[in-house]
C-alpha cells in the first residue's frame, strides 16, 4: 500500500494520520539520507497526569454518581468503575417510575428488580409519586406486590397512607384490628370494591368501634348489589358494640367459615346459635379457633419494606415539633380530646384470656358430618329402626318446609329490603 520510504518511516517512529482522504504526518519525518534513530513514541500525557471526576453542580452530582461504582484498592486509593448499561437503565426507569403507563406483560423477574430499585429511592413514600407508582405495579402483578397486610393498632398509618393502601387490590388477608375505624371510614369503600372483593378472604375488624350502623353500611353493597367480599371466609368482629340484630346482616357472606363475636353485645344462647346455623351453617366452638389468634397474619409481598418505610417516616414525623398545631388545638379547646383519642386503646382488649367472653363460630366439615351419620346409622340400624323412620319423616317434612320457605323468600327478595337499605343503595 505504501512505498518503501513510507514503510521505513513508519518503523522509525513516524506517525501518519489519514484525515479527509489525505495522509499526513503528525511528527517530524526524517530526511532521506539521515541515519535512522529509534525514537520512543511521544506520550499523550505527562507522568504526573491524573484524572479527576469533575462535577459542575449538585444536581449533576446526583445523576452522574449513579453511573459509577466507587471502591478502594489495596493501597487505599479511590477507584471507580462504570456500571453496566442494564443497571443504568434500571436506575433511570426507577427515577421516573410514576410516568410508566403499564407493566402488563413485563417479566416478573425484571419487575421485581425495578420495584426494589424504586423502593431504594423511596419513590413509594413520596405522596406525589407513591400512589401512581404502586398502581402501575398492582395492576400488572396483583398479589405479588402484596398478598397480606397487617395494620394492627396502626390507625395513624392507615389514615396517612389511605390512598396508597387503596391501590392494593389483590390482598388476601387484611388485619385492621384496633384502627379506630368507626362507622364511616374511607376504607369501607375500598373493602367493598369489586376487585378486592374477589381476592380478600380474611378480614379482621376487631376493636374498631363498629356498631350496627357501620356493619349495615359495610354489608349493604353485598346484600343489595351483590358485589364485594364474595369470597370472604374469615371475619373478626370482636370488641365491637354489635348486637344480635345486626348479626343477620352477615348472612350475605355465603362462603364464611369462621366468625368471631367475642366481647360484643351479642350474648351466647340458643337464639344466636339458631340464627347463625340457619343462615350461615355456623356452630359455636368450644375451644379458641386458631385462625383468630392473629399469629399467622403478617405483611407479605414486594411492598413489605415499603410498609416499613411508611412506619419509619410516620415515627420520625411524630417526633418533630408540633407546636403550631398544638396551639391551634389549645385555642379551640380540643387538645385534651384529641390527645385522649389518639392515645386511647380498647379497654376490652386488656382483659385476660380467662375473663374474655369468647364467642367464636366455625363451619364444620361436611365430609366429617356425613361420615358420622353413616357410622351412627350402621351401629344403631338394628335397635332403633322405628325411631329412625320417624326422624327421617320429620327431616323430610322440615326439608320440604325449608324449600317452600326459600322459594317464597326468593319471590319476596325485592320487597324485603328496608328503607335504610334502599337509601344506602341510592347513595352508591
Amino acid at each position: 500500500m505504501f512505498s518503501n520510504d513510507v514503510n521505513d518511516a513508519v518503523h522509525d517512529g513516524t506517525i501518519y494520520v489519514r484525515e479527509k482522504g489525505e495522509l499526513r504526518c503528525v511528527n517530524n519525518r526524517r530526511e532521506p539520507g539521515q541515519p535512522c534513530v529509534n525514537k520512543k513514541p511521544p506520550r499523550l500525557f505527562d507522568k504526573d497526569f491524573s484524572v479527576r471526576l469533575c462535577i459542575d453542580n449538585i444536581t449533576a452530582s446526583s445523576k452522574r454518581k449513579d453511573h459509577f461504582v466507587f471502591t478502594y484498592n489495596s493501597e487505599g486509593s479511590l477507584r471507580y468503575t462504570v456500571k453496566s448499561l442494564f443497571d443504568i437503565c434500571l436506575v433511570y426507569i426507577a427515577d421516573n417510575v410514576q410516568h410508566i403507563e403499564s407493566l402488563v406483560g413485563f417479566p416478573e423477574q425484571m419487575a421485581d428488580r425495578l420495584f426494589a430499585a424504586a423502593e431504594e429511592k423511596q419513590k413509594f413514600s413520596d405522596p406525589e409519586t407513591g400512589p401512581r407508582a404502586l398502581q402501575v405495579f398492582c395492576e400488572a402483578y396483583g398479589d405479588l406486590v402484596l398478598r397480606s397486610l397487617c395494620l394492627r393498632n396502626r390507625f395513624s398509618l392507615l389514615s396517612e397512607k389511605l390512598e396508597e393502601i387503596k391501590t392494593f387490590q389483590s390482598v388476601q388477608c387484611l388485619d385492621l384490628h384496633g384502627c379506630q375505624l368507626g362507622d364511616s371510614h374511607g376504607i369501607f369503600e375500598h373493602l367493598t370494591s369489586d376487585r378486592l372483593g374477589r381476592s380478600l378472604s380474611q378480614l379482621f375488624l376487631g376493636a374498631n368501634c363498629l356498631s350496627d350502623t357501620g356493619l349495615q353500611k359495610l354489608t349493604a353493597p353485598v346484600r343489595v348489589m351483590k358485589r364485594g367480599l364474595q369470597n370472604l371466609q374469615l371475619l373478626d368482629l370482636s370488641y365491637n358494640p354489635i348486637s344480635e340484630r345486626a348479626v343477620g346482616y352477615l348472612a350475605c357472606f355465603q362462603k364464611l367459615r369462621g366468625l368471631d363475636l367475642s366481647e360484643t353485645l351479642s350474648k351466647p344462647g340458643m337464639s344466636l346459635n339458631k340464627l347463625l346455623w340457619n343462615k350461615m351453617r355456623l356452630v359455636p366452638s368450644d375451644t379458641p379457633v386458631k385462625a383468630f389468634c392473629h399469629s399467622c397474619c403478617k405483611t407479605e409481598g414486594w411492598a413489605q419494606e415499603v410498609i416499613n418505610q411508611w412506619e419509619v417516616s410516620a415515627a420520625q414525623l411524630s417526633k418533630k415539633d408540633m407546636k403550631p398545631r398544638t396551639n391551634a388545638l389549645r385555642f379551640y379547646g380540643r387538645e385534651k380530646f384529641v390527645r385522649e383519642t389518639l392515645n386511647s386503646t380498647p379497654v376490652v382488649c386488656n382483659k385476660q384470656d380467662d375473663v374474655i367472653l369468647r364467642l367464636q363460630f366455625y363451619r364444620p366439615d361436611q365430609n366429617l358430618q356425613t361420615l358420622q351419620v353413616k357410622l351412627t346409622g350402621n351401629t344403631d340400624s338394628k335397635t332403633d329402626l322405628p325411631a329412625q323412620k320417624g326422624m327421617k319423616r320429620k327431616l323430610s317434612m322440615e326439608n320440604e318446609n325449608a324449600v317452600v320457605s326459600s322459594m317464597t323468600a326468593k319471590r319476596q327478595s325485592v320487597s324485603s329490603f328496608s328503607a335504610e337499605d334502599l337509601d344506602l343503595l341510592n347513595s352508591y
